[in-house]
């Protein structure tokens, strides 16, 4: 979801919405002291964070199933398939599947590597076992107490950090900081920390740091006009990319996250792609959402994760593999 403004502030919509938020607060902790956790009897790495959107979690969870791969493990992701109708335990199909039954991350996951969409979390687990998985990395996750985790990286925006500290609605924590990072094993930070986020995170913790780069398509956009348009949690830091690549951006249009797009706004982009001279950009996560007879119109700018220290990541893999 789009974060909204105010989940950055403590102005009026924050404080009456917060009795939702001790709600939402209670109901969470009640989950998790009523639940027992399942084990996959495989391990499982989970990639989560304590914000709604826009994180980084799914470039993260990529980049470590990635490493895992190359290291020789048979790795199967698992997600719940936000946005999709599929409760499963489905194992994706790129062919055959799309964002409205399986939702737009898990299409990004399946590029990579086998992916499992499972309402259940303990069943896609059990399926992805079955299927031959070695391990399991959790795209999302980590609110859910059903599974056991054998590693959970909690990841963080360093120029975001948690907004103002409330709990949704009245802010973006999914549940509370303290309460998060007790059941962490490991923290990333992403881009510089301009919060002050490492003063909140517990000693004992890892804590690994990289940035979001562009991908190879960056060289394409250098110098160029364009119309971008995103559909994510946070569009502007999409936006800022492209700037940043020497992109000029003629325009720009913001779309709810994980929308369907239809024709006629892809039709709308492009005709003002073409009468300004520019061309038409968006991420990869909303390229999966456009209509195949449209990707053709379309540069598409992927992302992946920069480490700062490599050694320090493949020690942390290297534990949960054995």
């Amino acid at each position: 979801m789009q974060t909204p403004v105010f989940w950055n502030e403590h102005g009026i919509a924050a404080r009456l919405l917060n009795p939702a938020s001790v709600l939402f607060g209670a109901v969470g902790r009640w989950r998790w002291r009523w639940t027992n956790p399942v084990s996959a009897n495989i391990p499982v790495l989970c990639v989560g964070n304590l914000v709604a959107g826009g994180a980084g979690k799914t470039p993260v969870a990529l980049s470590l199933a990635s490493r895992l791969r190359a290291s020789g493990y048979a790795t199967h992701f698992l997600s719940r398939g936000y946005g999709g109708a599929v409760r499963g335990p489905h194992r994706v199909d790129n062919d055959c599947d799309g964002p409205a039954n399986v939702g737009d991350e898990a299409l990004l996951l399946a590029a990579v590597s086998p992916t499992w969409v499972a309402r259940n979390r303990v069943a896609g687990a059990r399926a992805a076992a079955l299927a031959g998985a070695e391990v399991i990395v959790m795209d999302d996750g980590f609110q859910n107490p059903s599974l056991l985790k054998d590693l959970s990286v909690v990841v963080i925006d360093g120029a975001y950090g948690f907004g103002n500290q409330r709990l949704i609605p009245a802010g973006p924590l999914r549940e509370s900081v303290v309460d998060g990072l007790a059941r962490a094993d490991a923290v990333v930070i992403l881009g510089a920390d301009q919060v002050g986020v490492r003063e909140q995170i517990p000693k004992h913790l890892l804590v690994l740091t990289g940035q979001i780069v562009a991908g190879p398509e960056r060289l394409k956009l250098v110098g160029r006009r364009a119309v971008a348009f995103a559909g994510i949690g946070r569009p502007e830091k999409f936006f800022n990319m492209l700037e940043d690549l020497g992109c000029e951006l003629v325009d720009r249009h913001i779309f709810p996250d994980h929308q369907l797009y239809r024709e006629h706004e892809l039709l709308l982009l492009a005709d003002k792609a073409h009468r300004l001279s520019a061309i038409l950009v968006t991420t990869a996560k909303d390229a999966v959402r456009v209509s195949k007879a449209f990707r053709g119109l379309i540069e598409v700018l992927t992302v992946t994760v920069s480490w700062d220290d490599e050694n320090a990541l493949d020690t942390m893999l290297c534990n949960l593999s054995h």
